[in-house]
């Protein structure tokens, strides 16, 4: 019987263990790999970086130092623009720039915040001009009304004081009245709160379209009721503390009816209902 054959009936042959190491492989040994080690930077890289970055620093200081001290960036002109009510000369005292002033050496941030201090300026911006000019230009804050405290002094649409006016002057919206000295001296920095009512008011007759706003020629912001309006003909008018565009519409309704009449004053503080003073004052 040939054993080489294979029968349904018989057993399978074994299969061999094809992972058994063979004999000339069993006698070999794998080492780990080795790492070349790195080789250091050679010294003369390190001190040329260091040569290099010192040049550079040196360099700059050098190049700063000249910029600070050379004639060449002297100032020898300073240019404003924009001013009209604030004499130009002023502007530059305040500014602090002088003529042979180094130009790196101004701070445009410190100028125009000097600047802005004065009461006449909204805003200043501060430019240097190379080689040796410097360009200050203002906004300065316009004219809106009087206000009338022993003196005339002109404010504008914020409340601010711009300064005292010396001369007679026919302003086109009422003049502002009952406010103290004190007030006074603190809006030169900072808007008052019965200022900025007033202006609101004169705004409010402005708003309305008609003659309205000309035939007012005073705000009186001394009552506590509120502000009391005088006309041109010199009647009395209280609006009290609200609803100021609604009385107004019924203000001018009402002056143009007692126009031929002796009334000297018309209270509107009272809802639907308008009151009149007649006869003497």
């Amino acid at each position: 019987m040939n054993r080489g054959l294979i029968s349904p009936r018989g057993r399978p042959p074994a299969i061999a263990d094809v992972g058994r190491s063979s004999v000339a492989v069993a006698g070999q040994r794998v080492g780990r790999v080795r790492r070349r080690p790195a080789s250091p930077v050679p010294w003369r890289w390190i001190v040329g970086g260091v040569g290099a970055a010192a040049a550079v620093v040196a360099v700059v200081i050098v190049s700063v130092h000249w910029a600070l001290t050379s004639p060449r960036f002297a100032v020898t002109a300073v240019e404003v623009r924009g001013a009209s009510r604030v004499p130009p000369q002023r502007i530059l005292e305040v500014s602090g720039i002088v003529h042979g002033a180094n130009l790196w050496r101004i701070n445009p941030e410190h100028v125009r915040a000097r600047l802005e201090e004065l009461p006449e300026i909204r805003r200043a911006d501060v430019v240097r001009e190379l080689p040796n000019r410097v360009s200050i230009v203002v906004e300065e804050r316009r004219p809106f009304t009087l206000v009338h405290a022993g003196r005339l002094h002109w404010l504008d649409e914020e409340g601010r004081v711009l300064g005292e006016e010396s001369h007679a002057v026919a302003p086109e919206v009422p003049v502002i009245s009952g406010l103290s000295e004190e007030e006074l001296a603190s809006m030169r920095t900072a808007p008052g709160p019965r200022a900025r009512q007033a202006i609101t008011l004169i705004r409010a007759l402005l708003r309305t379209g008609s003659t309205l706003a000309a035939e007012i020629s005073e705000i009186d912001m001394s009552r506590a009721e509120g502000p009391v309006l005088y006309t041109v003909d010199g009647v009395e008018v209280r609006l009290g503390t609200e609803e100021w565009e609604e009385r107004l519409a019924r203000l001018e309704g009402v002056l143009a009816q007692v126009a031929t009449q002796d009334v000297h004053g018309v209270d509107l503080r009272f809802r639907d209902q308008v009151v009149l003073r007649r006869g003497t004052k």
